[in-house]
């Protein structure tokens, strides 16, 4: 449907306004070769906007869907990419273990979390893409997924400048399963949704007290156009850098 084309392209302008933040904030605090960690990659959006503007080390993609795994190969296959990339068709969550995948129509909502079916803001989104049950939506997909704790160990990284989560969701699980005593991460970039959409078990204080708590830092938020949206960088205070001989 044309009008809905129209949204995406209006949607994808306005990103651009809110990366070129984003762009703005790592740029002055972020000198050197990045390692990324990009979790929920999708198409590889987030890895073509950060190659085209930063010199980095290591890339390391998770994407959960295999649908969307495909697509994110693909593009990424087209692009002249001689850093190091590793793409993860798996998940990330606070332990290793096989779940379902809510695959969405357009795959960017794609969830591991359950759809709440009294949301307002569910039903108008189901409206303009002219779907009258929910149950059109959306399928379940079975996936993978696995800690970040367990994947820094077995492929021993030993820093990751920016740890970038956009899981609709499930960020805060992500976050449980990383033992943050270890002072490796420099950045944490995420968004967090405000709508009630999907159901969740905690809220934004919840992920805010975790990390505030093992000496993380809020140095940037800012709200998403057109959606009940925000994205947040933290930054560790105590991150402690290994160099390698």
């Amino acid at each position: 449907m044309w009008y809905l084309n129209s949204i995406r392209n209006l949607l994808n302008i306005f990103d651009t306004f809110q990366q070129k933040k984003i762009l703005n904030f790592f740029k002055n605090n972020l000198k050197k070769d990045i390692v990324l960690f990009d979790i929920g990659a999708h198409h590889g959006e987030t890895v073509k906007f950060f190659l085209n503007k930063f010199n980095l080390k290591e890339i390391h993609c998770f994407e959960a869907s295999p649908i969307n795994f495909e697509i994110l190969k693909k593009n990424l296959k087209n692009l002249d990419i001689k850093q190091n990339i590793y793409l993860n068709n798996i998940g990330a969550g606070e332990k290793k273990k096989s779940i379902f995948l809510n695959q969405t129509q357009e795959s960017s909502s794609s969830t591991i979390n359950t759809f709440n079916q009294n949301s307002n803001y569910l039903k108008k989104k189901l409206k303009i893409l002219n779907i009258k049950n929910l149950d059109k939506y959306y399928k379940k997909i079975p996936i993978h997924v696995i800690s970040i704790d367990e994947y820094v160990m077995d492929k021993k990284i030993e820093n990751i400048d920016i740890l970038k989560i956009d899981t609709e969701g499930y960020e805060y699980d992500i976050i449980k399963g990383i033992n943050m005593s270890n002072k490796f991460i420099k950045f944490i970039y995420f968004e967090h949704h405000y709508d009630d959409m999907i159901q969740k078990n905690y809220t934004f204080k919840d992920i805010n007290k975790i990390l505030i708590n093992y000496g993380f830092k809020k140095v940037f938020k800012s709200k998403m156009y057109f959606r009940k949206s925000f994205e947040y960088i933290y930054q560790n205070t105590s991150f402690k850098e290994v160099l390698k001989k």
